[in-house]
């Protein structure tokens, strides 16, 4: 198992964001979390990424327990989080965004390499390759984002709401790119507002309600169960 999550609470001072969690992603998976806001989606990537304290719980990422590590540490081991919001260096070029992405590796030429993937894999990136993030529209910039995360050559990929905010067309796209990362052995945990989208992307899923894992299966066996298609998919 690549990155096992066992029974983690995280609290903001005395409120509890996350209850007791546990879930699972294997190598080259596709997982999901879904759920309202306020049900602890992104506290438990940025718990992952080592952005928030385990209150208690640990989480096992290649056999090696990561939840004491810095947040550097965690990416040099292979995980890369893409937040919310994208959050771009926005007074800084693409490329020089891009190779930030990489600032832990120490592989110049590997480095280079992987520069001309992503430009390869997002054309609107080479396009725009000298100008400031700030000037790109909302798309570009997630594309940018996603970018970044993957200079830093990761194992697993963390999205939290990719689709936030964007056109439906520049959606479709953003799906397709993570499908084709995905495919290329990159495992990928989506937090996704959108829980269609999500479940059609994904192999598993987990619902979350309130801090605590409602439900977990197969996308497919969550895309027809009834509770889930009354209170995520509006059916």
């Amino acid at each position: 198992m690549l990155l096992q999550v066992n029974d983690i609470h995280v609290h903001y001072g005395p409120v509890a964001a996350v209850k007791g969690i546990s879930l699972a992603v294997e190598e080259g998976d596709f997982v999901t979390l879904i759920g309202s806001n306020g049900a602890g989606k992104s506290t438990t990537l940025r718990a992952i990424s080592g952005l928030e304290q385990l209150s208690a719980g640990e989480i096992i990422f290649d056999g090696e327990r990561i939840n004491r590590l810095s947040a550097d540490r965690i990416v040099k081991l292979g995980i890369a989080h893409v937040p919310e919001g994208r959050r771009v260096f926005k007074d800084l070029s693409v490329t020089e965004n891009l190779r930030l992405g990489a600032f832990t590796r120490d592989d110049p030429d590997g480095i280079e390499a992987d520069l001309e993937k992503i430009f390869t894999r997002f054309q609107r990136l080479r396009e725009r390759k000298e100008q400031m993030a700030r000037t790109m529209s909302g798309g570009e910039q997630q594309m940018l984002a996603i970018g970044r995360a993957l200079m830093s050559n990761p194992r697993m990929l963390l999205l939290d709401e990719p689709s936030l905010g964007l056109a439906p067309l520049i959606v479709q796209e953003i799906a397709r790119i993570l499908i084709e990362i995905n495919r290329q052995g990159v495992a990928v945990v989506l937090v996704e507002q959108n829980a269609e989208l999500a479940l059609e992307l994904a192999r598993h899923g987990y619902v979350l309600e309130t801090g605590n894992i409602a439900l977990e299966g197969e996308a497919d066996s969550l895309m027809d169960n009834e509770h889930v298609r009354r209170a995520y998919l509006g059916i």
